[in-house]
């Protein structure tokens, strides 16, 4: 009957060395210095970037940052614009709108229409078609040019939501936070 106390103080510290050894291997996040801004990064062990719920975009068009709304379950993009008119330039489409930026002034877009889509809202049956065009994106460090569909989004919270298409090989999600991302500023 003595032996079984010991054999279980055994068994507890081989369990406590393992969990320990275990922890030292998995390092998860770390952080890496963005030489742009000189303000700490989160990014994956594979190198993808950390995005929360919520982070700050820059359209270097605009010179203006806006709060987006990251959503995993939304496929394309989309950026909240008005007056949109849609005409043929040379055989193709193209588009004009205003998009209100972060201190609701308004400036003019003339793009190409990349494609267009049909999007249905979770609250209607009703389709929506929506022009698709390019636009230069900044968050963080990182700088590419993403497809946004164009939609009049004033009444909702976030002007710019960001979709999978976006961040699929760029980052990962963490819906526990937000802003982990440094906002631009120029």
């Amino acid at each position: 009957m003595k032996k079984w106390p010991s054999l279980i103080t055994l068994l507890l510290l081989v369990s406590v060395n393992v969990h320990a050894n275990s922890n030292e291997s998995s390092q998860g996040p770390h952080t890496v210095e963005n030489v742009e801004s000189k303000s700490k990064v989160l990014i994956s062990e594979d190198g993808k970037l950390i995005f929360g719920e919520e982070e700050w975009v820059y359209f270097p068009k605009v010179k203006a940052s806006f709060k987006a709304r990251v959503d995993t379950g939304a496929t394309t993009s989309s950026i909240s614009a008005i007056d949109i008119e849609s005409y043929k330039k040379d055989g193709k489409s193209w588009v004009k709108f205003k998009l209100p930026d972060a201190d609701n002034a308004v400036d003019d877009f003339d793009l190409p229409v990349k494609r267009w889509v049909d999007i249905r809202q979770s609250s209607s049956d009703k389709l929506h078609r929506r022009a698709v065009v390019e636009l230069d994106v900044q968050i963080g460090s990182h700088k590419s040019t993403a497809e946004f569909t164009l939609a009049d989004r004033e009444h909702l919270t976030f002007s710019v939501l960001l979709g999978r298409k976006y961040f699929s090989n760029v980052a990962i999600v963490d819906v526990g936070k937000q802003y982990v991302q440094p906002k631009v500023k120029k």
